[in-house]
């Protein structure tokens, strides 16, 4: 079958860019770290630490409770301040890859603005991703960096990297981030200048661009084999707003670096803008993540018009059962989720832009914004972390950790704080996988799925207590490569089993078995708070109750919330 996960093992590239003052042993971040006093704590790590402590997931935690008395591989890592590497345990450190400052031409915030932000929300990483265009190629790449570092030094318990939103050509936008180092800055400048759609002129979908797209992802690959970077990711963004993403254009991108080092590793699963749904008058009734396009000459012919809008807040992608993002996972590659803010203009902010002087053409980035007299509800965007977050499972508190647990999928989404924490087991034999793994298996073995959730531990930033009401296991055969790289469904993909959750506390655990598993498949996890759902794009057999379409100028977020985890194969011989 070619499974793809060999990656995520042994590519560690340690011992370079020494320069990085947070790649030291990985401490915990000073909330996860029991050993430190609360009154030791800034204002932002305690907002951090009241957040896991009403969630459960500090102390004890999920560990009592975790899956085949281990360390289970979530939340309990951080149990009293333990060793994150302790018996496997991974540290879950809540990000977000899709953040624009003052140094994109449509954006106004500082980066410090960002960043602090970010950490009062609750996030742990975070990637400033402004715009690339000829003005930030030439100097917005350079200006913004003194600014990422002194915000790593404020904040030293958010690990914030250095990326940009690609152009990429022949396509739609996706997010490029390279590990701190000396060089960060030359490799995306060079990136950027070399490889970004619009700084080429190379937008429309040829065969040419599409191989420029190609050739971009090669040239971030190179970049770490010859060590001038430790490592460099990319994930395409907002995949189905326009219908420019095609089915074969996604899995030239995966399969970009052959068997080097994967860069392209997945796509939102739900784009940012998530308030731009919210109705008149109380915001500014667009599409949640503006997602009220229509098919250009651009756009893939085969996909349907539903395509172009969301779907629960996600994208059609992620979000039809059956569709295409299980069309990549029944090839047995990887392909995984992330869900962010894409914040530019905070909904209900009373910042404006600085000034009338304002030249991002000649500066490279806006003046300050000041205090614009009143809130602005015409604002489509939140924080990072005041609505969509981004899960990772990291070995520890550092840039290369939280970038290898991407690589590897260890990653869970969720909306509006939906849920505080996910540990996903597949068992059987001796072994078990987590998500983005694999269970190697003797055919026959009878396998076993176990998942704790962590309900909602405390109001979330719209003021109230999420419920979660249902968890959905989707699973789908591993049929291999297809013959055809447009396709977009993967018949065997279904819901499975439907868990209704009767309690609105503390550690729900939900077990499903697969039976003596004689054909390498893969489950992967969806949950919902109940409040709107539809039978899903292929129908009621596939998909009972997923996720309703959003209404174009009646989308308010906070009543339609989900998560999405990414998969666990399991691959007998």
């Amino acid at each position: 079958m070619g499974h793809g996960h060999a990656h995520g093992h042994g590519h560690h590239h340690h011992g370079h860019d020494h320069d990085h003052e947070h790649e030291a042993p990985a401490a915990l971040p000073a909330a996860f770290d029991t050993s430190v006093p609360d009154e030791a704590l800034t204002p932002e790590q305690q907002s951090r630490r009241t957040l896991l402590r009403r969630a459960g997931l500090l102390g004890a935690g999920l560990t009592a409770a975790s899956v085949l008395g281990q360390a289970a591989a979530t939340a309990p890592a951080y149990a009293a301040g333990t060793n994150s590497r302790k018996r496997g345990g991974f540290l879950w450190l809540a990000g977000d890859h899709h953040i624009h400052t003052q140094y994109s031409n449509d954006g106004k915030y500082r980066v410090v603005d960002q960043v602090r932000q970010g950490a009062r929300h609750g996030i742990d990483w975070m990637v400033i991703t402004d715009h690339g265009n000829a003005t930030h190629a030439r100097i917005g790449v350079e200006k913004v960096n003194p600014d990422i570092r002194e915000a790593r030094a404020a904040y030293e318990d958010t690990l914030v990297f250095q990326g940009l939103e690609w152009n990429i050509p022949a396509a739609e936008h996706g997010t490029v981030f390279v590990h701190p180092g000396k060089n960060e800055v030359a490799v995306l400048k060079q990136f950027e200048t070399d490889y970004d759609g619009s700084v080429k002129g190379a937008s429309d979908s040829t065969p040419a661009n599409e191989a420029l797209a190609i050739a971009g992802l090669g040239f971030l690959a190179e970049q770490v084999r010859r060590r001038k970077v430790k490592d460099a990711l990319m994930l395409a963004n907002h995949p189905a707003r326009r219908g420019v993403d095609s089915p074969h254009e996604i899995r030239g991108w995966r399969d970009a670096t052959g068997a080097g080092r994967q860069i392209a590793v997945g796509f939102e699963g739900a784009p940012g803008h998530q308030a731009a749904g919210l109705p008149a008058p109380l915001g500014m009734a667009r599409a949640r993540g503006i997602y009220d396009n229509n098919p250009s000459a651009n756009s893939f012919p085969g996909y349907p018009l539903e395509s172009y809008r969301t779907w629960g807040g996600f994208d059609w992608m992620t979000a039809t059962v059956g569709g295409l993002w299980d069309s990549l996972l029944a090839e047995g590659r990887p392909w995984w989720i992330t869900a962010n803010s894409d914040s530019h203009q905070v909904y209900a902010d009373t910042a404006v832009r600085g000034g009338p002087d304002s030249d991002y053409a000649a500066n490279g980035k806006h003046t300050d914004p000041v205090y614009g007299g009143k809130i602005d509800i015409t604002q489509g965007d939140y924080w990072p972390g005041q609505y969509s977050r981004t899960h990772v499972g990291a070995d520890g508190f550092t840039y290369a950790a939280v970038m290898e647990g991407i690589r590897a999928g260890r990653v869970w989404v969720d909306h509006g704080r939906l849920v505080s924490g996910l540990d996903v087991r597949l068992s059987g034999g001796s072994r078990w996988a987590t998500l983005g793994g694999a269970l190697h298996v003797k055919k026959g073995t009878k396998v076993t799925l176990t998942v704790d959730v962590a309900l909602a531990g405390g109001p979330n930033w719209a003021g109230f207590v999420p419920k979660l009401a249902r968890v959905d296991v989707i699973q789908g055969d591993v049929t291999g490569a297809p013959a055809d790289k447009d396709t977009f469904t993967a018949p065997s993909a279904k819901v499975v089993k439907s868990y209704e959750v009767d309690r609105s506390t503390g550690l729900v655990r939900l077990t499903y078995d697969l039976g003596r598993v004689d054909r390498p498949l893969y489950v992967r996890l969806r949950g919902s708070d109940g409040n709107r759902s539809a039978v899903g794009p292929m129908g009621a057999a596939v998909d009972p109750a997923g996720p309703a379409i959003d209404v174009v100028g009646d989308a308010d977020p906070w009543r339609d919330l989900w998560f999405y985890s990414n998969p666990v194969w399991v691959l007998p011989s």
